[in-house]
């Protein structure tokens, strides 16, 4: 069976994706139009005469305005397209059903490792953090040290990993970005799967450790510990007393051991960054049928009613 070249994504969409480069006057069978330009993979044409100032609508939601009029088989793309502001329902929640979760006892299940706060790990890492990217070079060298020899009296221990960043120094503050640096910093230091955490900071940056520490409310222990270069001596004193601070955390991160949990704990998370033309329509959905399979795992079948389309064709 012959490929469709082009895939409509939505019932209400007036413009097509191109599965594969089109080339001009190639002939579309389903729908029946000519490909007025040559149109790149991932690209949208549109797929009947589009007004100008009418609406694009993609995914059935409206991405733009056509700048001009647009006939049907035409490129659809910056050239022709006007992003406009206008109101958008974002329909938060309007399609949540409650689950309806088989016994515990039958519930999918994985080995993590449980932390005091009852979050739960997949993995049990010593993680090392960079206030400013002017101590990155000093976290990678600590976890460097730590190779799988040295690690061989902790086997529950994953490994130590460092976390540098490139930012941190001269920075606006306050400022909205400085407060998300400060905020991804801290979720980093309390992931559940970091057993111990090392911040390392050089002393004059803007985004100080101990400014740092502070604002997000992270409690220094025997399992969160800082260093400041500046304070400490340089580069190499720094390097020393990070390695005897992580020799500090290990035995207590090697007493966590896997224990059966629940699925339910795990997170399924998608990255963006490089989006193309295709993103929505592969990775995004593979992401919802993961879930979907787990949650065949938890619903019974006699329970799962498909949905009714309610979706009408706009060309």
């Amino acid at each position: 069976m012959k490929t469709n070249p082009v895939i409509r994504l939505h019932a209400n969409d007036n413009v097509l994706i191109a599965r594969s480069e089109l080339a001009l006057g190639q002939q579309l069978s389903d729908p029946a139009l000519r490909v007025r330009a040559q149109v790149p993979a991932g690209h949208k044409i549109a797929a009947c005469a589009i007004a100008g100032g009418t609406p694009v609508r993609k995914y059935d939601t409206v991405i733009g305005v056509a700048s001009r009029d647009i006939v049907a088989g035409e490129h659809v793309h910056s050239h022709n397209l006007t992003l406009v502001d206008f109101y958008r329902d974002p329909g938060f929640c309007q399609d949540v059903r409650a689950v309806d979760y088989v016994p515990e006892a039958d519930r999918a299940t994985f080995m993590g490792f449980v932390r005091p706060d009852g979050r739960v790990g997949t993995r049990n890492f010593i993680g090392i953090l960079s206030s400013v990217n002017c101590s990155s070079t000093v976290i990678r060298q600590i976890a460097t040290h730590f190779t799988h020899e040295r690690l061989a009296s902790y086997p529950n221990v994953d490994g130590v990993v460092a976390f540098a960043q490139t930012s941190g120094c001269g920075m606006s503050s306050p400022s909205e970005h400085f407060d998300v640096l400060r905020r991804t910093l801290a979720g980093y230091a309390r992931h559940a799967n970091l057993a111990g955490v090392l911040i390392v900071g050089l002393g004059c940056e803007r985004n100080q450790v101990t400014g740092l520490v502070e604002s997000q409310g992270l409690e220094p222990g025997a399992s969160m510990q800082t260093l400041v270069m500046q304070d400490t001596g340089g580069t190499r004193k720094t390097i020393q007393a990070g390695i005897r601070a992580i020799e500090s955390m290990l035995p207590a991160a090697n007493r966590a051991v896997r224990q059966r949990v629940p699925a339910s704990h795990l997170k399924i998370g998608l990255e963006c960054g490089g989006s193309d033309g295709f993103s929505g329509i592969s990775a995004n959905p593979a992401l919802g049928a993961a879930w979907i399979s787990w949650c065949a795992m938890a619903v019974p079948r006699s329970s799962r009613k498909p949905r009714k389309s309610t979706a009408s064709s706009s060309c």
